[in-house]
């Protein structure tokens, strides 16, 4: 296994539109246990292909304390939406930002395929039901940050640049 680099706000290849997965081969199979990985040791709650530079549906999410519940979700779609609900959220391609999205629906029913191609469906809410939106929007080309205002990307821009800067 091997640790991933992950691309960071506001690298425009964040904004790529995933395409669906149609092999379930080794190389998937390695691409999975890379990310998760990469997201265990960052750490993080949740990571999408998007984020590491492979433009597939697939991401994976653990929100167990114990980092010991992966779930696997391949050409993921959210079929139903409850509520709404307004959270904190971060990102890895975002570090050290956090700020509230509104619009974010309660719970959510999610349809996808595991890592073998097995069809699933998972309702969810609180943590585990963010993370699904959160992640399902990388796959669509979208990073959180742009759910803020104008002046808000702006500065989250200017400070990530100056944090590379720093960390060069």
């Amino acid at each position: 296994m091997a640790i991933l680099n992950l691309l960071h706000f506001p690298d425009e290849r964040l904004h790529t539109l995933a395409q669906p997965v149609t092999d379930f081969g080794p190389e998937l199979q390695r691409l999975i246990d890379d990310m998760a990985e990469t997201m265990y040791a960052a750490p993080g709650v949740g990571l999408a292909a998007t984020q590491v530079d492979v433009h597939k549906q697939l991401f994976i999410a653990d929100v167990s304390e114990e980092n010991n519940r992966l779930l696997v979700f391949i050409n993921p779609k959210i079929t139903r939406r409850e509520g709404e609900c307004e959270l904190e959220e971060g990102c890895l391609s975002v570090p050290g930002i956090y700020d509230k999205v509104a619009g974010r629906a309660r719970e959510v029913t999610v349809e996808a395929l595991d890592r073998h191609g097995k069809p699933f469906s998972l309702t969810a809410d609180g943590l585990l039901g963010l993370c699904i939106q959160h992640e399902l929007d990388h796959l669509l080309g979208k990073v959180f940050v742009e759910y803020l205002s104008r002046l808000k990307q702006e500065r989250i821009a200017k400070k990530l640049k100056k944090n590379q800067r720093k960390s060069m």
